[in-house]
């Protein structure tokens, strides 16, 4: 059996792979399609102050190796999640990271104390600086290295559980925002979240999405990806979670070659909810076979030309 275990913070995770925000729901709707509980992680969807109904449809479109998607957060409120969601969380072992999304740092940290007022078997929190899909909001977080060090340290200093900051791809330069991240007490970062795409129907001469742009994931964004947790990797000494067109387990052991401990499957969910399990038996057959001791042996290893 190959050696996938790995620690964040103070949380040890069984394997590296994890499930994205936004594309497993809140982790328990299709028990008979996968077996959460082989998961290392499930990020649950993002959980705002109010419940949010979303953008209006159209909002989701299939495009070459991917899609566009401005679901727009929409979502149960953290007052239903925390009656609804943590009770069930309680049966599960697979560990529960909660995706938390607001429009200014009153809201993240709202959020966040009323979770930290009730007992739960949260593992941490993936904090959403980077959502281009809603048109206020984090993603103003997201491109400000100054905003990004203030809200990570308003909540470092509430919670003694993870922090993590989801990246957005959208900036001049990832690290910088990485490093302010960290540098204000993060646990780890994920990266990246959607890269801004559009697609339009040359039939009807209209965009395929509401709001006219919207979030492209999948396969077609995976360079993207792996280039940004490169770069995080050269400069930052917190752990990395790469996102962006994983769709097996060759994919995982690419993004921890270019420096990821651990990854999130995002787009992949829609097509196949259970892929999350084959992937993971993909990277166990994959260590089994290759000369790494362990997962944790290939992170950043990749050999490059320069």
């Amino acid at each position: 059996m190959s050696d996938l275990k790995l620690t964040m913070g103070n949380i040890e995770f069984d394997n590296p792979i994890w499930v994205a925000s936004g594309t497993f729901g809140y982790g328990t709707e299709a028990p008979e399609l996968v077996d959460v509980n082989r998961l290392g992680a499930i990020v649950t969807k993002s959980i705002t102050r109010q419940p949010r109904e979303g953008n209006p449809p159209p909002r989701i479109v299939e495009t070459p190796s991917g899609m566009i998607n401005s679901i727009g957060l929409a979502n149960i409120g953290v007052e239903r999640y925390i009656k609804e969601m943590l009770p069930i969380y309680e049966s599960l072992t697979t560990k529960i990271i909660m995706n938390i999304a607001g429009t200014d740092i009153q809201e993240y940290i709202e959020i966040l104390e009323m979770v930290e007022s009730v007992s739960s078997v949260i593992a941490g929190y993936e904090i959403n600086i980077s959502c281009p899909n809603v048109k206020k909001g984090g993603m103003e977080f997201g491109v400000d290295c100054d905003m990004t060090a203030k809200l990570t340290d308003a909540l470092r200093s509430r919670t003694d559980r993870l922090i993590i900051m989801k990246l957005s791809p959208n900036v001049s330069d990832i690290v910088s925002i990485g490093q302010a991240s960290q540098d204000a007490g993060a646990d780890a970062v994920s990266a990246i979240n959607t890269v801004v795409g559009m697609s339009i129907s040359a039939k009807t001469g209209t965009s395929d999405i509401y709001t006219t742009y919207g979030g492209l994931s999948g396969p077609a964004i995976k360079p993207v990806g792996l280039a940004a947790v490169h770069k995080l990797y050269q400069k930052l000494n917190i752990p990395i979670i790469g996102i962006g067109g994983i769709v097996n387990g060759q994919d995982v052991a690419e993004y921890m070659l270019a420096g990821a401990q651990a990854v999130q499957v995002g787009t992949a969910n829609f097509r196949n909810p259970g892929i999350s399990e084959d992937i993971l038996s993909q990277l166990e057959t994959f260590i089994s076979e290759s000369k790494w001791p362990s997962a944790n042996d290939m992170v950043g290893q990749v050999k490059t030309h320069s």
